[in-house]
């Protein structure tokens, strides 16, 4: 029975999105990555990947630029 991980390394996390772990630290010291304490750990939901993500997309220049065309 696999199960998926809630809960993610900075390390791991940085891995996944293809970026250095001391970029992942700085996201999550800007609030840009949403994570979470235990104890003296860090750890960052894996829903929070693709909430950041999809932040990326909102505010991308292509996005931007069809936003300005809709109004």
């Amino acid at each position: 029975m696999a199960v998926e991980k809630l809960l993610l390394k900075p390390e791991e996390a940085a891995e996944i999105l293809s970026i250095g772990r001391s970029k992942v630290y700085e996201l999550m010291g800007t609030g840009e990555l949403a994570s979470v304490r235990i104890g003296a750990c860090r750890r960052i939901p894996a829903e929070a990947l693709a909430d950041f993500v999809a932040g990326l997309r909102d505010t991308s220049p292509a996005a931007q630029s069809t936003a300005t065309v809709i109004r």
